[in-house]
């Protein structure tokens, strides 16, 4: 019912403002232009506007960067991150430049050449001079922009394996990460959907002796200044690794195996006490504490407060839950890294005691009951077992 009286109103103020537009127009003079034509006082006003417009154009562009730019990328804390940024820096300074060109002739020849009633346009019918000149520019330096990233693209794609990379599988499932490092061996075991099954939840073949060292985690380590080739597998839809510090992404698609790899050259800690990372954890923090008073007026749980952490992320939208989608990274030292992974179990530890707890009979498994009584199974010892104790009081069933 709101919605429909709100429609209403709208269109009586439509037809208000229309009923007060043909008021204005019966109150000119008698000898006031009422063509539809514009005439040189239009064009000269529209000339004026064109330009007060680029003008407000420019300003706007220097005010977001002067006052936004503080929201720009962080460092990168990959090793080919300064080329990944040289790049994009790059496109936006050839960008930035052919723009404030455009514009500015775009903008005063609309003022310069304003209609005249004097005045004629001159028509080219074609000029081969002009069209290979706007032809062959952008094919030069998008040339060159596209040779520049071939190169970036492959120091991600195409690991060097005399630096012997460390090994590791990124599993996507809806709606969250796995990660399977490739132990000693620093290979992976063969790996099927098919194979899911129970604590087998990445599907790793049990046959496959390199799988056997293998250990799967919920959360990513990786040592600083250690390269890592990451290798994608997913369970169910198309999915997008993401690495926003990192600046590498890569699909992860059902029914296929896709790589990309990179050396981390920043921990969490370091990152943590930059100085843009200070300033935006600081600035985050002010804005919770700001809304927890909200909420703790409102009597609802408050926020927490933030700490930054290194996140992979899901960028493609595969369902309801996509946007939470994400494991955590913590990038350390060598040392650290060693003894974390050290820690893990091996899926081969992690598959028998799966088994052992199957195998194990339920009437003993967490049995604990004297040995004597379990040796013996006489209708005795059961009484004694079922006899109630000293103190205890006995319920009488009708």
């Amino acid at each position: 019912m709101t919605v429909f009286l709100v429609i209403i109103v709208l269109a009586l103020l439509a037809v208000t403002g229309w009923q007060i537009s043909k008021i204005f127009q019966l109150s000119q003079r008698p000898d006031a232009d009422t063509s539809q034509v514009a005439n040189d006082k239009d064009n000269r006003l529209n000339g004026i506007l064109m330009l007060g417009f680029v003008i407000f154009l420019y300003v706007i562009t220097i005010y977001c960067f002067w006052e936004y730019g503080r929201f720009y990328l962080p460092e990168a804390a990959a090793e080919h991150g300064s080329e990944y940024d040289n790049l994009m820096f790059i496109s936006i300074g050839l960008i930035m430049v052919v723009q404030i060109i455009t514009q500015f002739l775009l903008h005063f020849f609309a003022y310069k050449y304003k209609g005249k009633k004097t005045q004629r346009a001159l028509f080219y019918a074609d000029n081969d001079k002009l069209e290979f000149i706007w032809t062959i520019i952008p094919v030069i330096v998008l040339a060159g922009l596209i040779i520049y990233g071939l190169f970036t693209w492959s120091d991600i794609m195409n690991i060097n394996e005399d630096e012997d990379p460390m090994v590791i599988e990124l599993y996507a499932y809806q709606f969250d990460w796995r990660a399977r490092y490739s132990g000693e061996d620093n290979t992976l075991g063969k790996a099927n959907v098919r194979f899911i099954e129970g604590v087998n939840q990445l599907g790793v073949d049990e046959s496959d002796s390199y799988g056997k060292d293998d250990k799967i985690v919920t959360e990513l380590h990786l040592p600083v200044g250690k390269p890592v080739l990451f290798k994608f597998r997913s369970q169910d839809v198309l999915h997008s690794a993401y690495f926003p510090f990192h600046r590498a992404q890569m699909n992860v698609v059902p029914g296929m195996i896709t790589q990309f790899g990179f050396t981390p050259t920043i921990t969490t800690e370091e990152m943590r006490q930059s100085e843009y990372m200070v300033d935006k954890v600081k600035s985050v923090n002010e804005e919770r504490n700001e809304r927890n008073k909200e909420l703790v007026a409102q009597g609802e749980p408050t926020l927490d407060s933030y700490e930054f952490d290194y996140f992979l992320l899901c960028n493609k939208i595969c369902g309801q839950a996509h946007y939470n989608m994400q494991m955590k990274i913590i990038v350390e030292s060598e040392e650290d890294f060693n003894a974390w992974l050290e820690e893990q179990p091996t899926f081969g530890s992690t598959m028998e005691d799966s088994s052992e707890n199957v195998d194990r009979p339920e009437d003993t498994a967490g049995d604990d009951t004297p040995e004597s009584m379990q040796e013996d199974g006489s209708e005795e010892g059961q009484e004694m077992e079922n006899a109630p104790q000293e103190g205890e009081e006995v319920a009488v069933v009708d």
